[in-house]
């Protein structure tokens, strides 16, 4: 779930969809109320159940926020702040300094986290409040180079029938393809649907075998340090 420069890492990322909520608000945050950052339990809690800009949309308890940053805790994706004087523990994310990412690359990330697939030009639009980019070119160099980290963090999703932009989404909780699946699935799909169907049942076996490889590739890598 980290680079390779940890011990404890493995080859791909598997949050969970509130740990993904959690870390999602966490980026966003840091980019658009500075001046309350990091963020209080509370207040993370705040951000993780707003109407707007989520998709899904949560009601999620303090207890499951607590969990959720006691797991990102562990994997050193979060990192916690308690401030001389100050009542209350803060957390602030770590993914730039554990996975190298500059701010544009943070904020296309927290965008994907927080919003689902996205066209390159609705990640542009949604993420100008963290980052302002200067065209749709400058956002797809992004997810293209989040796309060739490793563990990767982004995909291009194979583009359904009749649309003309790609999709992009984040794979910090794995292939990114199921929930595709379920969002576009019908209970009794049309062909063209079930088309649509079996291309994905293909990319979601390619991106596995994708990782399977890659966890091998890092077991030989890390074996050398053993």
């Amino acid at each position: 779930m980290h680079d390779a420069d940890s011990s404890t890492t493995d080859a791909a990322f598997d949050l969970d969809p509130i740990e993904l909520r959690v870390l999602g608000v966490l980026i966003e945050k840091s980019f658009i109320t500075p001046d309350n950052y990091p963020l209080s339990v509370n207040a993370l809690l705040g951000g993780c159940n707003q109407l707007t800009g989520r998709e899904p949309v949560m009601e999620l308890g303090e207890e499951a926020v607590q969990g959720a940053l006691d797991s990102l805790l562990a994997r050193r994706l979060v990192s916690r702040r308690d401030q001389a004087g100050a009542r209350v523990a803060k957390y602030e994310h770590l993914i730039r300094l554990r996975h190298s990412l500059p701010p544009a690359e943070q904020a296309v990330l927290a965008t994907l986290l927080l919003r689902g697939a996205q066209t390159a030009g609705e990640v542009r639009s949604r993420c100008e409040r963290m980052h302002r980019f200067g065209d749709i070119a400058e956002v797809e160099a992004v997810l293209e180079h989040l796309a060739e980290k490793y563990p990767p963090m982004a995909v291009a999703l194979p583009r359904a029938p009749g649309t003309k932009e790609t999709r992009w989404a984040h794979l910090l909780g794995g292939e990114p393809v199921l929930s595709a699946l379920a969002s576009e699935g019908a209970a009794d799909p049309a062909p063209a649907a079930r088309g649509r169907l079996a291309e994905l049942e293909d990319e979601v076996r390619r991106l596995r075998q994708e990782i399977d490889w890659l966890r091998g590739e890092f077991d030989k890598f890390r074996a050398q340090f053993d």
